[in-house]
């Protein structure tokens, strides 16, 4: 190659094409006084504009559906943020044009945050899309976005906001780089649903010139700038041996000497049913609820309407596994009827099950909701609670559970580093552990999912992230239990064979991935996998605790 790139490989396949550039940012509004007698006039025009913003992220939200859904409807919240529109507003009234007006509240907004080191830092480019959007519809110029292209391309940017993953045309897009992002970004996950190939956190990616051939393996985190003839080939050929390989592989996850590992989806909502049970899921390892509450952020949906929506879910699942989370509302997911709107630092308050605690009757509904649900299906329903701290929070989840008459098994997240240490006590009050590794790499490593800068430190592969997950596999199998991982770790082929090696006993993850670990399982035995994690864990940081594994698992 005449040049390589290393990124951050975020989803799968390999995508060669020409370069195209993401359209230019919204510019500044220029700074002009208005005055007093046409402020009400702009403020009906930022009011106008905030909500057709609104509205507009709702809309797409409905046409992508699923996971991409609860994302738009969460990022749609923030142009709604009553807090935002008043500081707009009082901005208007001594002088500021509209669209002045929204840019400075929102950047007074997004310094605020990072200031503060608030958990809603990591979502700047989500706000900032907010305010591009709102400022292009003041300003009456289109907002920028995804080319316009009749040619498939690979899409270069700083960054992509939810709004324009979650509409990505793959028959257009064949991949995409971004500068900036993480391996559990919105738009990693987004694209890892729509099996396009994405590299994220790829220093210099915007220097890439417009129409520049370039190779994308979502798979290495590799970008081949302007590759020959005959490297391309080598790459198409690699390509379509992967493609074989998922084709051979097909029934449940389970290693080459038969030990079964479970292979889930990671859904959304009914929306992303059809395409976990195309790919083969055997259940369900994460059924996120909180696109029910997102609808409405300031009040609960109803008891009946949440029964009719989870029971679509476990219909979709006849005599398999489905786990439900409870809501996990608060930090990035605030709700106005269940979490506090002065907390400091969110993602270090009442969030999870703290929330639900701090509102039993919330709780309640839900789980009497999931009880109605599974009523009379044979379905294995699950029930988790999302931050889980210690035995405490265990057994009051518990209580609750018994207390709501579910008779499903109930268990617990292990997303804060205490529960992987104190895993053997959370378990003498519940019957499994899942391991939610997005979350429980932030907080061990004090590093926010969405900031590119510490993308190092939530990679899955950090031993230390390994040390916590084999803590609790050790301690689940101590007590004759389950502990499955949940998290995006499960999506990467390679390190579910060391997760898998590591003792967990199942992996859940998006529709698009389970194809490629059920490969990856059914060609390395049990053995094999348990050496691979020991030799990932024996090293000192994330590169090389991959590099040791794979070397391991191709028998170097």
């Amino acid at each position: 190659m005449e040049t390589t790139l290393q990124g951050v490989g975020v989803s799968h396949g390999v995508a060669i094409g020409e370069v195209r550039h993401m359209g230019t940012a919204v510019l500044e509004p220029p700074t002009r006084q208005i005055g007093v007698d046409e402020a009400p006039r702009e403020q009906g025009r930022a009011r106008q504009a905030m909500e057709a913003v609104a509205a507009d992220l709702n809309a797409r939200g409905h046409l992508a559906g699923g996971e991409a859904q609860a994302v738009l409807e969460a990022q749609a919240l923030m142009a709604q943020d009553p807090e935002l529109l008043a500081d707009v507003e009082r901005r208007i009234a001594v002088g500021s044009t509209a669209e002045r007006g929204v840019y400075d509240a929102f950047a007074s907004y997004r310094a605020l945050l990072a200031g503060a080191g608030d958990y809603l830092a990591g979502r700047v480019a989500d706000l900032d899309d907010v305010r591009n959007r709102i400022v292009a519809r003041l300003l009456g110029v289109p907002m920028p976005g995804v080319p316009d292209s009749d040619e498939p391309y690979v899409l270069i940017a700083r960054d992509l906001a939810p709004a324009d993953t979650a509409l990505l045309d793959p028959s257009l897009v064949l991949g995409f780089v971004t500068e900036e992002g993480g391996p559990t970004s919105h738009s990693a996950i987004l694209a890892r649903a729509l099996g396009v190939p994405a590299v994220v956190a790829l220093a210099g990616a915007q220097e890439l010139a417009e129409g520049t051939v370039v190779a994308v393996d979502g798979s290495t985190g590799e970008v081949f700038v302007a590759p020959d003839e005959e490297e391309r080939a080598e790459l198409t050929r690699a390509a379509a041996a992967r493609k074989a390989a998922l084709a051979a592989a097909s029934g449940p996850g389970a290693t080459s000497d038969g030990h079964k590992v479970p292979l889930l989806a990671n859904v959304g909502g009914p929306a992303d049913v059809p395409a976990a049970v195309e790919a083969g899921a055997e259940g369900v390892g994460l059924f996120r609820t909180e696109f029910l509450f997102l609808d409405d952020s300031a009040n609960a949906p109803s008891e009946d309407r949440q029964t009719e929506v989870y029971r679509q879910v476990l219909e979709a699942f006849p005599e398999g596994r489905v786990v439900v989370r409870v809501l996990d509302a608060g930090a990035d997911k605030p709700l106005d009827f269940l979490t506090p709107a002065d907390e400091p630092n969110p993602a270090l308050g009442v969030r999870g099950l703290r929330s639900l605690l701090d509102h039993p009757e919330v709780l309640a509904t839900q789980l009497r909701a999931l009880a109605r649900a599974a009523s009379g299906l044979p379905v294995y329903l699950e029930v988790m609670a999302p931050m889980v701290a210690d035995r405490q929070d265990a057994r009051a989840f518990a209580d609750a559970c018994q207390a709501a008459g579910l008779s499903a098994k109930f268990g617990a997240m292990v997303e804060i580093p205490s529960a992987a240490l104190r895993a053997r006590s959370i378990l003498q009050e519940v019957e499994f552990l899942s391991l939610g590794t997005n979350d429980l790499a932030q907080y061990t490593f004090a590093a926010d999912r969405q900031v590119g800068a510490v993308s190092r430190l939530q990679d899955p592969w950090q031993p230390a992230l390994l040390d916590l997950v084999a803590m609790a596999a050790e301690a689940a199998a101590a007590e004759g239990k389950s502990c499955g991982v949940c998290g995006e770790a499960a999506a990467d082929p390679l390190l579910a064979c060391v997760l898998t090696g590591l003792g967990v006993t199942s992996l859940s993850m998006g529709a698009a991935s389970i194809p490629y670990v059920r490969a990856a399982l059914a060609k390395h035995t049990l053995a094999q996998c348990e050496r691979a994690a020991a030799a990932a864990r024996a090293t000192d940081g994330a590169q090389e605790a991959r590099r040791a594994a794979q070397a391991v698992l191709s028998g170097e």
